[in-house]
Formats: C-alpha cells, sequence, structure tokens
C-alpha cells in the first residue's frame, strides 16, 4: 500500500493536536476514522509514531515524520492555493504591451481599476510602437497587445478597441491655428514636416507627397513633440496622441474623414488567456470609451 497524502495529513494533525479528537475534529472526520488511517500508516511503515496510544508524545520517528510531512502537507496546500487563486483570477501575471499614447493616457486609469478588484495579481506594462507589439506577442513574450493591426501576423486575433482621428500638431501661436477649421493637407505645403511613423496609415495622395519630401523622420512620440514645441516643424498624430494638459500644443482637426487610426486588443490565436489576463481584457474593453471622451 502506497502513502497517501491524506494519512499524512491525518499525521500531521494528530501529532500538532496531541490527540485523537482535537484532530479529528480539524479533519471533519470521526476519531475512529483517524485512528484507522494512522495504523495503516504505522503498518507500512513497520514502526509506531506514538509512544502510547493517547498520541502525546512522539517516537523518534514521528519526530522526523512530523517533519517531513509538514512540510509536504503544507506545500501542497500553498500550491492548491495558489491554483485556485489563480482560476478566481486573485493571482498570477498579465503582460501587455500598448503603443505609448494608450499606455499613458488609458492604461492608468484601467490599472487602478483592476488591481483594486485584484490586488494580488502581477502586471507587466511596457510600450512601443505597433510592430513591436505584435513581434512581442508573435514571439509569446506578452499576453496582450493594444496597437494598430499591421497584419503580418496570421496567428493573431485583433478586435477594435477604438479610433481615433488624425490632426495636424503645431505650437499654439503657429499661423495655422489662425485658419478656419478642418484644414486641408495643402494647408501643410508652406510648412517643414516632421513625418513620423504613424503617418504611414493615412492614404491621402497629397498627404502621402508631403510626408515623403520630409527630411526629417522622427519615431518617438516624446522627441516628435519637443521638436514641434521647439519650432523645428509640424507634424501629424492621432487626437490621443497629444494630452489635454499640454498647453504648449495645438492639435488642429482636417478635412479627411478617412484619416483615423484603429487602435486594437490584439492576442495569440492559438493560445488560451489566463484567468487573470481575460480580467484585464475584460476591464480595458469595459472601460476605454468612457476614457476617451473624458480626454
Amino acid at each position: 500500500m502506497a502513502i497517501k497524502l491524506e494519512m499524512l495529513r491525518c499525521f500531521v494533525a494528530v501529532a500538532r493536536s496531541g490527540n485523537l479528537s482535537d484532530a479529528a475534529k480539524k479533519l471533519g472526520r470521526t476519531p475512529s476514522a483517524v485512528s484507522m488511517m494512522l495504523k495503516q500508516f504505522e503498518d507500512h511503515l513497520g514502526a509506531a509514531l506514538f509512544e502510547s496510544e493517547r498520541k502525546s508524545k512522539l517516537t523518534a520517528l514521528g519526530a522526523f515524520t512530523l517533519d517531513e510531512a509538514s512540510r509536504e502537507v503544507d506545500h501542497f496546500e500553498r500550491t492548491v492555493s495558489m491554483i485556485t487563486s489563480f482560476a478566481r483570477s486573485e493571482a498570477g501575471l498579465v503582460r501587455i504591451a500598448a503603443v505609448p499614447s494608450v499606455a499613458g493616457s488609458i492604461l492608468p486609469k484601467v490599472m487602478q481599476h483592476f488591481l483594486k478588484d485584484h490586488p494580488n495579481v502581477s502586471v507587466d506594462i511596457r510600450d512601443m510602437d505597433s510592430a513591436a507589439v505584435q513581434r512581442e506577442l508573435e514571439k509569446e513574450r506578452i499576453d496582450l497587445g493594444v496597437a494598430t493591426d499591421l497584419g503580418t501576423g496570421a496567428d493573431i486575433n485583433c478586435e477594435l478597441l477604438f479610433s481615433d482621428k488624425f490632426g495636424i500638431v503645431c505650437p499654439i501661436d503657429h499661423p495655422l491655428t489662425k485658419l478656419p477649421a478642418p484644414l486641408t493637407w495643402e494647408t501643410l505645403k508652406p510648412w517643414p514636416f516632421i513625418t513620423n511613423g504613424l503617418c504611414a496609415q493615412i492614404s491621402d495622395k497629397t498627404f502621402q507627397q508631403i510626408s515623403a519630401a520630409s527630411h526629417l523622420m522622427v519615431r518617438n512620440t516624446t522627441s516628435l513633440l519637443a521638436l514641434v514645441k521647439e519650432g523645428v516643424g509640424v507634424t501629424v498624430v492621432p487626437r490621443l496622441v497629444i494630452e489635454s494638459k499640454d498647453h504648449d500644443l495645438a492639435f488642429l482637426p482636417v478635412a479627411d474623414p478617412s484619416a483615423r487610426r484603429n487602435i486594437e486588443i490584439l492576442r495569440r490565436a492559438d493560445t488560451n488567456l489566463s484567468p487573470a489576463a481575460q480580467k484585464f481584457e475584460s476591464v480595458i474593453r469595459s472601460m476605454t470609451q468612457d476614457i476617451i471622451e473624458d480626454i
């Protein structure tokens, strides 16, 4: 007969309680059932674990067995607790990668709400451009991505989260701010233009000619906006990129209804999300629209 975990649990309860009655109550069993299991355990070992029938004093074997069995029982109970917590989204790790505008404006409020309900879940957030988000997802280094779908991953599921308009960004005292809105792409031609990685999402031919003629490409959003503030040139970005508290820059709408950026939730099609990651995805879906409206 093999030693079972229940035998170890029964022995540990009796050894710690010092009697059968208290141990039986703790285990939710009858004293006779506990006594029978202890006898089976001792029969298997071929030696006594207690000095007497009163179970108040351990033999040398009993003391050694208590140390080893306690370690095993405690480990098992911790393991069960961790598995249960993981299944209930009370523990685990969620790895998120998002484009900077989402990481800076949407995720903070989502995180505040999520961690309030799931304080023991660890969350790893990375901000990067859409291409990098997809690469991280393809390499299974993240669970969820929030970015523009570039259509490069056949094994990636994409679902629209929100859409925001592109607009012209310039210093608040720039001559473009004096023109009646919305502006046409033609109004950009007289001014130095700073192109960026998002410009490729705008299909208008006039705009693409302006972007292609630019002598300055900046891919980092922080650097891009810093150059615009200093008057190096103007640029075009989605509305969410410009924080409402940034009073040094103007965001000017354009007369091109197709000039929009779609932000989607990306995840691998061949991998099931952990319960915690599923909860995070649900929270970001439910909160995003309200956050966008407040920005």
